[in-house]
């Protein structure tokens, strides 16, 4: 499969709006590939499907958590925004019959992030973050970071995810606040 390939499946399952997310967080995950070096192929690709299930109904979301072999169940006590990466990695690799394990964790662990993220994993979830769609406060500086340097890009963005939810009295999947501590302890050795 190739990035465009990866782009019209995800235009055929996709709204409108979040279609064009999709297009912004890819040429922002490939420009970053490029810029540090990577693999635009994985990268794109990846990218291309982060948001694949994202406009599923809640209950099939739930279903797939539910019946997957793989699939943490705690997930279903957290906010169901958080269900559409590990149950789209699912969803991708059978539809596709894509068992590339980079792309398949990237798509993943997009929204949540995870302890020792892969490169693939750090691109995709700060372009999602920073892609030109995106207008809040703190985007500006994490598009500052992720030019020089993906850790520190990633953490920040972890950091005021989590502040963000903190100050709305939401809980935070245990992964977020397991890659924030590990960058953060590889950063500040």
């Amino acid at each position: 499969m190739k990035t465009e390939q990866a782009l019209a499946h995800s235009k055929e399952v996709l709204n409108q709006k979040r279609y064009e997310h999709v297009e912004r967080v890819t040429e922002t995950a490939l420009r970053l590939a490029d810029l540090h070096g990577e693999n635009a192929s994985k990268i794109g690709i990846a990218a291309a499907l982060h948001d694949f299930s994202k406009d599923m109904d809640r209950d099939v979301l739930r279903s797939w958590i539910i019946n997957s072999g793989d699939l943490p169940k705690d997930l279903l006590h957290y906010h169901h925004e958080l269900w559409h990466g590990p149950v789209g990695s699912k969803v991708v690799e059978r539809m596709f019959l894509l068992n590339d394990p980079e792309i398949l964790d990237a798509i993943r662990y997009h929204t949540t992030g995870r302890i020792h993220m892969s490169t693939t994993d750090k691109i995709v979830f700060i372009a999602d973050y920073i892609e030109p769609g995106r207008t809040f406060e703190a985007v500006h500086e994490a598009r500052d970071l992720a030019q020089s340097d993906l850790d520190h890009a990633c953490r920040y963005a972890l950091k005021h995810s989590i502040d963000f939810l903190m100050n709305r009295k939401q809980p935070i999947y245990p992964d977020t606040f397991q890659a924030y501590n590990q960058l953060t302890q590889q950063i500040y050795k």
